[in-house]
């Protein structure tokens, strides 16, 4: 029976990007040949050791190794394993499976596009998806993952704990894998893991951590049976080897299955998972030949962690499983969340002091786990600092401005016209003739736009002088959009700001980092706001650009818009009051700014939802009361707006026909879809739910 030391914490992933950047930037550097690879190599085995050393000073018993990548871990384990498309055959010949090879198929080369991306789950976060097809043969080509184990022990005699993302997972979020297919897959992919773990064994590993967060989805009959299977076959194959098999963002719904699952440890998250994990082990037991990994501190948001309830629940689970049984950690890998709060200068007071990063939240754990291993006295300060923090926060008056109740009052929608009148009523102010021609997203925004942008939000320009150069783009867009024949006209760029951070900047209640930064996908990496308080509309952010516009265009124009559940998804959100709540808040802000963009003359609007997916829940059943209150949100945002103004809803990035039935509930009056993200299905799924014609709801395809 494996045992650890009373008060063992781990870390599951940390940030790869640096405290600086200094991922991004090297990598970035490569890709416009300013660095060789070699040079690039030494840059990245430079961050590595420095984050391993980060983890050794905080005092992590268990640190990760193959978490860190130079782009995405999903397409690590596709080169590693040869799961490469074939139309990357003849670079895999040339290259023989190296950095050319590697980047090509993140970003494309020579007009071969890159493999898609999707999110990870419902995090920030975008994977590169395996693609796998008929002639797909599995092959363990490298094993980056005992170099990376092999590099910490000689570098700085550091035995890590080497983190794989399972097979089942891996299978379960490719490309090309139909459901059914699904076991025949994973059993391919069984000797390459045989073989992955069978030589991090005969390299002195003793742990090895092993991802399958799909467990905390939906699972089809026969995937426990599968699993089991499954890891017994790689229990075989590296008898010496303890794996710790590891889910996070929800609760496992067969606790007991995965309890019986042939592995020596499990680690739930005790955090998302809605008290549903500590229930079950209360009232079944945990078995007595593994360890609980446990989840007991946020890994996914920005927020300090209330110690005394954290130290509650660790106590409890101490209690069940035993102290040398229980290894205390974050709920996820830290990869979601930035690095530190060290250096945040654009932050004061309650705001900075309420948040926990990264290196923050290690040192959360550390406090945790020397209560459980000296005792609540040894720790008596931290427990009354959290403590006096967590009041604060409660008494907090930019917390408590609005109630539910009120907000729901305020932006109730009004008597509309129906659907049918107010299409007439459109008609006869817009004039537009059918299937008109105008820009499903906003316009690139230049260099020099951004520029500008940058010069006024740093104080360089005056107000006057950003207004002044917002004038002569939007005349110069206006202009060039009208001679192309565009029936309705966009801002040239000026309506869509790349993130949501500067629609947020507007509003009271977010907080807004100066280096708050997580990847997102690839290279690019985000700073996503913090809603940290009630939200309050301050000033109109679109309409003196559009007022402009509307009077020198001879056409209508159209605004642009972050829609509330994207500022919701793609924001740290509060903890205290539901996501519902938070949504109608920000739709409170957005029917305020609806009504400014009208008064400047504005009769089409466009809200952009590419988050409305992503924020769906991992588990299908509980979909409809996510979209419902979704829908009641749009509405929210939308209702008041006159009868003659075009209401439009963009969305991207996922599979609509999950969801069609909801988006004609959403009342908008046109809804684009992107024609590269529909599947085959989507004409029929159109069909069957009478879009188009005489419909409520107009549906139009985007190329993008």
């Amino acid at each position: 029976m494996p045992t650890i030391d009373c008060g063992t914490f781990a870390s599951l992933g940390y940030p790869r990007i640096g405290e600086r950047l200094e991922w991004k930037i090297a990598l970035e550097q490569y890709e416009r040949g300013e660095l060789r690879e070699d040079e690039l190599a030494v840059r990245m085995k430079a961050l590595r050791l420095a984050n391993w050393r980060k983890q050794i000073k905080a005092g992590v018993r268990w640190i990760p190794s193959g978490d860190f990548s130079l782009y995405d871990t999903m397409l690590d384990h596709s080169l590693a394993f040869g799961i490469i498309p074939e139309r990357f055959e003849p670079l895999r010949e040339r290259d023989a499976g190296g950095m050319p090879l590697y980047f090509a198929m993140a970003r494309g080369v020579d007009g071969v596009p890159a493999c898609k991306t999707a999110q990870w789950f419902d995090t920030f976060y975008h994977y590169v998806v395996p693609e796998w097809t008929a002639r797909t043969r599995p092959k363990l080509l490298a094993n980056p993952w005992r170099d990376a184990f092999e590099e910490a022990r000689g570098e700085l005699g550091l035995a890590t704990r080497p983190v794989v993302i399972g097979p089942f997972t891996f299978v379960r979020l490719s490309k090309g894998v139909r459901s059914a297919g699904v076991p025949h897959a994973v059993w391919t992919l069984v000797p390459v893991y045989a073989q992955l773990l069978g030589e991090l064994e005969a390299a002195g590993a003793e742990w090895v951590q092993i991802d399958e967060p799909a467990l905390a989805g939906d699972l089809e009959a026969g995937d426990w049976k599968l699993l089991q299977e499954v890891y017994a076959a790689l229990r075989q194959a590296a008898p010496k080897l303890n794996v710790m098999l590891q889910t996070y963002f929800d609760a496992v719904d067969n606790v007991g299955a995965l309890l019986e699952m042939p592995v020596a440890g499990v680690g739930l998250d005790f955090v998302h998972d809605r008290g549903r994990h500590v229930r079950e082990l209360a009232a079944n037991g945990f078995p007595e030949d593994k360890i609980l990994g446990a989840g007991v501190v946020d890994g996914r948001n920005v927020w300090r962690t209330d110690l005394s309830a954290a130290l509650r629940l660790t106590e409890t689970l101490a209690g069940i499983v035993g102290e040398e049984r229980l290894v205390l950690q974050p709920s996820c890998s830290l990869q979601h969340v930035p690095v530190t709060v060290r250096g945040e200068e654009r932050l004061h007071g309650l705001g900075k002091l309420a948040l926990a990063f990264a290196d923050e939240k290690l040192k959360e754990l550390a406090v945790l786990g020397t209560a459980i291993r000296e005792g609540r006295q040894a720790v008596k300060l931290d427990l009354a600092d959290s403590a006096v923090l967590a009041d604060a926060l409660r008494r907090c008056p930019e917390r408590n401005g609005l109630s539910a109740g009120s907000r729901a009052a305020d932006n109730a929608p009004s008597g509309k016209a129906t659907a049918a009148r107010r299409r007439k009523l459109r008609q006869a102010r817009l004039a537009l003739p059918p299937l008109s021609a105008a820009a499903a997203g906003g316009l690139t925004q230049s260099r020099e736009l951004r520029l500008a942008r940058k010069r006024w939000r740093s104080g360089e320009w005056s107000r006057e002088q950003y207004l002044v150069f917002m004038r002569s783009h939007v005349a110069e867009w206006v202009g060039r959009q009208e001679k192309l024949g565009q029936d309705v006209l966009e801002l040239g760029g000026a309506g869509m700001h790349g993130t949501e951070e500067y629609f947020t900047e507007q509003l009271d209640g977010f907080l807004i980092t100066g280096r708050g930064w997580v990847q997102s996908c690839g290279t690019h990496c985000v700073k996503p706001p913090i809603l940290f308080g009630d939200i309050a509309y301050r000033t109109p952010v679109l309409a003196e650009e559009a007022a402009y516009a509307a009077s020198i265009a001879d056409r209508p124009v159209k605004a642009i818009l972050p829609g509330p559940l994207t500022l919701l998804n793609r924001s740290y959100v509060r903890t205290d009051i539901s996501r519902q709540d938070a949504a109608g808040q920000l739709a409170a802000a957005i029917r305020t700014e609806i009504r400014a963009l009208e008064a400047a003359g504005i009769g089409v609007l466009q809200l952009d939802e590419p988050a409305l997916r992503e924020g769906a829940p991992l588990k299908k059943r509980e979909w409809d009361g996510y979209l419902q209150w979704a829908g009641e949100t749009l509405q929210l945002a939308t209702g008041q707006a006159a009868d003659d103004t075009q209401i439009e809803l963009r969305l991207c990035f996922s599979d609509e026909t999950e969801m069609l039935d909801a988006l004609k509930a959403m009342d908008a009056d046109l809804i684009w879809l992107d024609v590269p993200d529909r599947p085959a299905c989507m004409p029929g799924a159109l069909a069957e739910t009478g879009a188009g014609g005489e419909a409520a709801h107009e549906f139009r395809l985007a190329a993008k």
